[in-house]
């Protein structure tokens, strides 16, 4: 899952996962002083992440006293550089987390196994689990699943003087308008809203347009569509429904627990369904989950499901039945499911799911229930987008601040958006 931050840089990756196929060896694996079968694990996340995947780990090695688990964490910012550099000096880790832009990018490069009938996903919903297939091989097992939503304080609306939106018929512009209302009775202190430059937002507008994100090898959003987005940015910061370009690019690189909804300063924004917990509970208020408003007159809401993150394992790996029995374990024990909980998505195994839901928290309660509400709206999820796509999050923000700043006109961006993608993915 993405919080804004910058994501690695395609030309160290690149030069990473070429690097790895003239390798010899691997540096994962291997055996503990005393004996047992040790396995390196890599993931991201927020300080709660990681105490709550070690307690995981520790249950994972009670039941399996001959395999050491070394969990290898860092924030997002860093995750992919410090990962590919690894892959790089053929020092990768045994199991592997990534995210939906980084799979195509190392399976074909030949870093990660192929674990089909090597983990159980006899639980998984079969369009869910092709997401983590390239080529017919399943290198990857998702997590869980998320749709990227609109997140809303419903206190703050409200104690604006207005009424939460019905949203299975509202607007664009019924959206830009109840920002701006709620700014305009905030008395300085609540703003309506604050801008994303998610690509997955723009995937969503996109669809809503007919168009997909990714047509083959090229990026499907035509210029009209990106200047058409762009300018409900720009109106939200016309009427004051966001901050100005400058706040707004100084808080779109901050975490979700910084934002104007974590800290209670503004009343909507935009992330992963996943996500409500955290702004939950960075902002101890009640929040709810709302559909992406429309374009009138769309046959599609454009929102599509989508896998939270993957677990992968090294096709180098000097134990891979060990990586795969712990990936199973992550997946399917409902004992690391009552542990890790929708941290990493609503669980992605139905049996796992039905056996914690109960114990989630009450705003995972809340995700659980608007996934269920709108999944027969929903797109299926999306297959690995290509190679190089990994950059288009950076790509995508720099344009969108050129032209929220006025330092670019929304033609000459979105061309060249177009142009620097569609070459980053030639590449």
């Amino acid at each position: 899952m993405s919080s804004g931050k910058k994501m690695w840089s395609a030309a160290l990756l690149a030069t990473a996962v070429l690097a790895v196929t003239a390798a010899c060896g691997s540096g994962s694996g291997g055996e503990s002083a005393d004996g047992k079968v040790k396995l390196r694990f890599s993931y991201w996340g927020s300080d709660a992440r990681q105490k709550m995947t070690e307690e995981a780990i520790k249950k994972f090695e009670a039941k399996n006293p001959n395999i050491d688990i070394e969990g290898e964490f860092s924030d997002w910012a860093s995750y992919y550089e410090t990962l590919s550099t690894k892959v790089a000096a053929s020092d990768a880790p045994d199991v592997i987390t990534l995210e939906i832009r980084g799979l195509r990018e190392y399976a074909d490069r030949g870093t990660l196994a192929d674990l089909a009938s090597k983990v159980n996903t006899a639980d998984i919903d079969a369009k869910v689990l092709a997401s983590g297939a390239i080529d017919n091989k399943q290198y990857a097992i998702p997590t869980g699943v998320n749709a990227f939503s609109l997140l809303v304080n419903p206190s703050l609306v409200e104690g604006s003087g207005q009424k939460l939106p019905d949203d299975s018929t509202w607007s664009w512009d019924d959206y830009v308008a109840l920002a701006s209302k709620i700014t305009a009775k905030g008395g300085g202190k609540v703003t309506g809203t604050q801008l994303s430059w998610n690509p997955a937002y723009l995937q969503i507008y996109a669809a809503q347009k007919g168009e997909s994100f990714y047509q083959g090898n090229k990026l499907g959003v035509s210029p009209q569509t990106i200047k058409d987005w762009w300018a409900i940015m720009q109106n939200l910061i016309k009427t004051k429904g966001a901050p100005d370009a400058a706040k707004s690019s100084e808080i779109g690189a901050t975490s979700i627990d910084q934002s104007l909804l974590g800290t209670n300063t503004g009343a909507m924004g935009m992330w992963w369904s996943n996500q409500l917990g955290a702004a939950a509970k960075a902002s101890g208020k009640d929040l709810d989950l709302l559909r992406m408003p429309k374009i009138q007159g769309a046959t599609t809401g454009g929102m599509f499901l989508q896998p939270a993150m993957f677990y992968t394992a090294s096709s180098k790996s000097e134990h891979a039945a060990e990586a795969a029995k712990f990936i199973d374990f992550m997946i399917n024990d409902p004992e690391a499911g009552q542990i890790i909980l929708s941290d990493r998505g609503l669980p992605a195994s139905s049996k796992v799911l039905a056996a914690v839901k109960d114990k989630l928290p009450d705003a995972d309660k809340k995700t659980l229930a608007f996934l269920d509400k709108v999944k027969g709206e929903l797109a299926d999820p999306p297959a690995a987008p290509p190679k190089g796509s990994s950059a288009t999050e950076d790509i995508l923000t720099r344009y969108s601040e050129e032209v929220m700043f006025g330092r670019m006109t929304p033609d000459d961006a979105a061309q060249k958006f177009i142009t620097e993608v569609n070459a980053s993915i030639a590449g």
